[in-house]
């Protein structure tokens, strides 16, 4: 059994990779960029944002895209509202009563991450919230989940860590965390190559038992 959980939020806990597409597609279109499934994937999905307005609105303020990009999701967010991955709760409950702490690891600025915990109800679940732009770099830099692990007082080594995105998977195989893929957005290959020791669909997957080190079937 490990000693704790760390979590990637968008795309691991719940699924806000449409609003976030949905606003970029917004932010972008005047610049000639149209934001499909396709071109999201391979040039936004799991990036910093001050990073990816750098790269394709070069010569703008990318702090301001960066900050009215978030603010249009938080009131998307705010409009449309979230659930959770399928099995997350049952998930959390059942690693509450192995005493498993938890802590959220994102690249995420942290008013995004707190109004998305807060839109699933799932703030309280979480020992630890670790945004990117509080440390020293973000994904797929290893610092978040290291800052994670220490947060919870556990090794890496020691932490079970969940990510959906390449550049999260690196970062926490980086920070030598055991590390589970979601295939919200990518393929088991693709997971894999990317860092993932083990793939699941989400959190009702039963191979999550045996991770946990107890004999469950699904979470349901």
């Amino acid at each position: 059994m490990p000693d704790a959980l760390l979590f990637d939020l968008d795309g691991t806990l719940l699924d806000s990779d449409p609003l976030h597409r949905e606003v970029f597609a917004e932010l972008l279109a005047p610049y000639g960029h149209d934001v499909d499934a396709d071109f999201y994937a391979r040039k936004i999905h799991g990036r910093l944002n001050r990073d990816v307005f750098a790269e394709l609105t070069p010569g703008l303020d990318r702090d301001r895209m960066d900050w009215d990009k978030e603010a249009l999701f938080r009131d998307l967010l705010a409009r449309r509202g979230a659930n959770p991955t399928p099995g997350l709760v049952a998930f959390l409950d059942r690693a509450g009563q192995a005493a498993l702490p938890a802590a959220v690891v994102t690249n995420a600025c942290r008013l995004n991450a707190e109004a998305m915990l807060a839109a699933l109800g799932l703030r309280d679940r979480f020992g630890a919230v670790i945004s990117a732009e509080e440390c020293a770099a973000g994904k797929p830099d290893p610092a978040p989940y290291l800052a994670g692990a220490e947060a919870l007082g556990v090794r890496p080594a020691r932490c079970l860590a969940f990510e959906d995105s390449g550049s999260g998977l690196e970062a926490a195989r980086a920070a030598g965390c055991t590390v589970v893929g979601l295939t919200s957005t990518l393929s088991p290959q693709e997971m894999r190559a990317a860092g993932a020791h083990h793939v699941i669909q989400d959190f009702t997957d039963p191979a999550l038992g045996p991770l946990l080190g107890v004999d469950t079937g699904a979470f349901t």
